[in-house]
């Protein structure tokens, strides 16, 4: 019987990052330390509420808006807005219309859309993601019915990314495969590919008929929001057929309003048209269309000059904090007599610790640090009230292996 049924199903294990979140809120120690939070905190410890989206809901509210449906597409202004942002206002594919672009809900709906697309209506079978990369890359990837294996990333020590083992890899693959690639802060290692790297991976792409899909979850947070779009753009400009998965949780502050975009570039109008009109029967299916209140914020903001600018300028705050707490935590780890350059060769929100998972369930079972068990920590959770008190922990766990 059904009812038999249902009561004899297992239940899921946690996420292994959300799930932390529940184990640190239960832990009572006080001078426990959340670097397992996937999330900007300021100074206080705190998810900021940015200058420039508290205007612009000021501004909206003032219109009294009614909260109709969106397209299955997403608010235009909004599309129209990230793909300036991502792609560049003057990237030429931006001008002849050339990339379909929808709203998702968030990154993580952008990265679905983006393999349901692959899946069904261009026959892709097989995916590769970085070894090691954020999970839930592959949960989604085999949830939309991919294969997903993994390319290599990481050197033997763990301190640097082996470009000579991933682009072998690359070169190994059948025509046709999904690749994921990170554009910038790569999660969760934080290390990234230089302009010549990301060269010789486009000229592979090109030469074995790959499908890239880059994930870009935090343009801003590495060298600047120009600089962070370099792969994209240079996919774009070497006319590759690529999709990108871009979000607006991190740099503005909107994690809970599913803020994200799936761009796919495409070439010609014509085929633009096409591909946006099968984008908006899957989003249909699944969801209908996404919620307006986050996508007119970010739209409200790029739209007005002042408003754009001094964004920027909260954007480049938020990175210099990350830059200065990555700069402490090494400092603080030779005060420890222990080796944290880990903290300064890596972008974004994310370092890797290179601890082994058995070490990180000692950092935070003994020492009360929440990171994820693979080795990542967020350095946007640190601040001078705590960088030290990590730094002692991470150390006297490395310390241990002696």
């Amino acid at each position: 019987m059904l009812k038999n049924d249902i009561a004899a199903l297992a239940p899921m294990p946690d996420d292994p990052i959300l799930g932390l979140v529940s184990l640190y809120q239960a832990d009572e120690r006080p001078n426990k330390v959340n670097l397992g939070v996937g999330v900007y905190l300021n100074e206080a410890g705190k998810v900021p509420l940015l200058e420039v989206v508290e205007e612009a809901e000021r501004r909206m509210t003032n219109r009294h808006q009614p909260r109709t449906y969106m397209p299955m597409s997403g608010l235009p202004a909004y599309c129209q807005a990230v793909q300036k942002l991502v792609f560049g206002k003057d990237h030429p594919a931006v001008a002849a219309g050339t990339i379909a672009t929808v709203q998702t809900l968030g990154g993580t709906g952008a990265l679905q859309l983006g393999a349901a697309f692959a899946h069904q209506f261009l026959g892709i079978q097989e995916s590769v993601v970085s070894d090691p990369t954020w999970g839930n890359h592959i949960a989604i990837f085999k949830a939309d019915g991919l294969s997903v294996g993994k390319y290599p990333y990481l050197s033997a020590d763990r301190s640097a990314v082996d470009f000579d083992a991933m682009i072998k890899a690359l070169k190994a693959l059948p025509p046709k495969t999904l690749v994921l690639l990170h554009g910038c802060c790569h999660n969760p290692t934080g290390l990234d590919l230089t302009h010549e790297e990301w060269r010789e991976v486009a000229q592979v792409v090109a030469e074995k008929d790959l499908l890239p899909l880059i994930d870009m979850a935090y343009q801003g947070f590495g060298d600047g929001i120009e600089e962070d779009a370099y792969a994209i753009r240079l996919f774009a400009e070497l006319g590759l057929t690529f999709m990108a998965a871009t979000s607006c949780s991190k740099n503005f502050g909107l994690y809970g309003e599913r803020v994200g975009a799936l761009h796919i570039y495409c070439g010609t109008q014509e085929s633009t048209a096409v591909v946006l009109s099968i984008l908006k029967r899957i989003v249909r299916q699944e969801y209908s269309n996404p919620p307006c209140h986050g996508g007119q914020i970010v739209a409200e903001v790029l739209a007005d000059p002042a408003l754009e600018a001094a964004w920027r300028k909260e954007v480049d705050g938020m990175r210099a904090r990350i830059h200065a707490m990555r700069t402490a935590l090494f400092e603080a780890g030779k005060a420890e007599g222990v080796d944290m350059s880990f903290a300064v060769k890596q972008k974004g929100m994310f370092s890797f610790t290179g601890l082994a998972p058995e070490e990180m369930d000692v950092l935070r079972e003994e020492h009360a640090v929440y990171g994820v068990r693979n080795g990542r920590i967020c350095i946007a959770g640190l601040n001078l009230r705590n960088v030290s008190v990590a730094a002692k922990a991470i150390a006297d766990v490395i310390k241990s292996r002696q």
